[in-house]
């Protein structure tokens, strides 16, 4: 071991002793119980009569049904019962009836605008040495999900073209807006996957007022439009994305401001044609121009409104523009760790509300490792994602209520299992293993099952 690395490890407690007494231990944690939060739960709160799941009981109940294992409405009202019951209170009926009809009267907006709240409180919170040169940077990126083949579902969200009737699922898109800072989610929009209105352009500009001014967009080259760059700038707010596949093709470094080698500053004209989504009024009320910046990093172009190579060093924006991953991350830990990928609701209202409620919980996730972080003297994306929420879920299973002192060490566990730094890693996307031996239907489920009845099973699976 060097003996540099034997210094810091030996200096560690005394930082952390140290950086427990100049700030607020509590300071991320604590965000729960703020007047602001409170406020906001009070006012979504949906008028309603005493019942055996009130709206914050019932919300409550959804969340930890996300955290869960098999994630099924029976499991989380046998556990209401158990606690009911422990706790002396009268027990009602284990069927899932009542919990699931409490869940539908739970509003879409009451879950989605705690959602942004927290998050925005999470991201407000970030000390400086957290951001970038003191500034907040946001990422943006889409994904889809699919959910319960249903008639409902597959009109609200209708399956891929190229699958046959009976044989897809029907699939929606989210699109997020995420922290670099902490990976909480600031907003999200939810749309078709194909159609009008459902591409990821139009998504994201349905969350532009989530965006502030001081703000540092990070995105792939889908979102670096012109029109979306002029909004940006219009509103203060920096962008830092690959460039445009209709521009791509044109960028040429012999022209403009030259800032360096494959840096230059250029003016770009507006489109002659105005997009369909736009209004003629909108569109006259564009700027004419752009001055933008684009530079060579690899085998990219990228494309900024930061000009200054004073503030933005070539290098510094290749780096921070290498940190765009952290979002695909972000998506994998929502779908894959926490298990959104597929949805179970059968109803395109219900499979909304269940987003966001998955969402709900992975901020919480987040406002955790914000906070561990914190007293540990870390940045929160060096900590793991999965880690956390383990030892969360089996704390909420085990404590009601516990001591400071407790919360704090349950914190430095969470800070203990660090994301391991792997630069260059490349993996094929592909499987040793397939799941199952089973092939894939290729007909409705309820033609397979009366084939099945005539002739029996297939004797070999191929």
């Amino acid at each position: 071991m060097h003996h540099a690395t034997r210094t810091t490890i030996s200096r560690q407690p005394a930082r952390i002793s140290a950086h427990r007494t100049q700030c607020d231990t509590f300071s991320f944690f604590n965000l729960l119980t703020s007047d602001a939060l409170l406020d906001t739960v009070e006012r979504l709160l949906p008028a309603h009569r005493e019942r055996l799941y009130p709206p914050t009981e019932t919300l409550s109940m959804f969340l930890a049904q996300a955290l869960s294992a098999d994630r099924s409405c029976q499991n989380i009202v046998n556990q209401s019962a158990v606690q009911r019951l422990a706790g002396g209170l009268p027990v009602g009926s284990t069927g899932t009836g009542a919990y699931c009809l409490a869940r539908q009267r739970l509003p879409i907006d009451m879950i989605s605008c705690l959602t942004q709240h927290l998050g925005g409180l999470i991201g407000a919170q970030a000390p400086d040495a957290w951001r970038w040169q003191g500034r907040r940077v946001r990422i943006v990126d889409g994904t889809t999900l699919t959910m319960p083949d249903t008639p409902a579902n597959q009109a609200a969200f209708p399956q891929q073209s190229n699958q046959k009737p009976g044989l897809g699922f029907p699939i929606c898109r989210l699109v997020g807006i995420t922290c670099l800072a902490s990976g909480a989610l600031l907003n999200a929009a939810i749309g078709r996957y194909k159609g009008k209105g459902g591409d990821e352009q139009t998504l994201l500009r349905s969350m532009q007022d989530s965006l502030e001014s001081g703000d540092i967009v990070l995105g792939d080259a889908y979102f670096a439009t012109y029109f979306f760059i002029a909004a940006m700038q219009a509103k203060g707010v920096d962008i830092l994305m690959e460039q445009n596949g209709s521009r791509r093709l044109s960028t040429d470094f012999r022209r403009g401001r030259r800032l360096g080698p494959r840096d230059h500053v250029i003016v770009i004209n507006k489109p002659k044609k105005r997009p369909g989504w736009m209004s003629e009024v909108e569109y006259a009320e564009a700027p004419e121009t752009l001055t933008l910046r684009e530079l060579k990093v690899g085998s990219k172009t990228l494309v900024t409104t930061l000009q200054s190579t004073g503030t933005a060093p070539k290098d510094a924006l290749k780096a921070l523009y290498q940190s765009r991953w952290q979002v695909e991350l972000d998506l994998r830990h929502i779908k894959a760790t926490m298990g959104l990928g597929t949805l179970s609701c059968k109803a395109p209202e219900m499979a909304k509300k269940e987003i966001w409620v998955y969402l709900l919980a992975y901020n919480l996730i987040r406002l955790m490792m914000a906070q561990s972080a914190l007293l540990a003297d870390i940045t929160p994306r060096t900590i793991s994602f999965k880690h956390c929420l383990q030892l969360w879920v089996l704390w909420v299973q085990q404590i009601n209520t516990a001591a400071d002192d407790q919360l704090a060490t349950l914190w430095l566990m969470m800070a203990q299992q660090r994301v391991g730094n792997r630069p260059g890693r490349i993996e094929p996307r592909a499987m040793k293993r397939r799941p199952k031996p089973f092939p894939l239907l290729t007909k409705p489920r309820a033609l397979a099952r009366q084939d099945v009845r005539r002739f029996g099973h297939p004797k070999k699976l191929n």
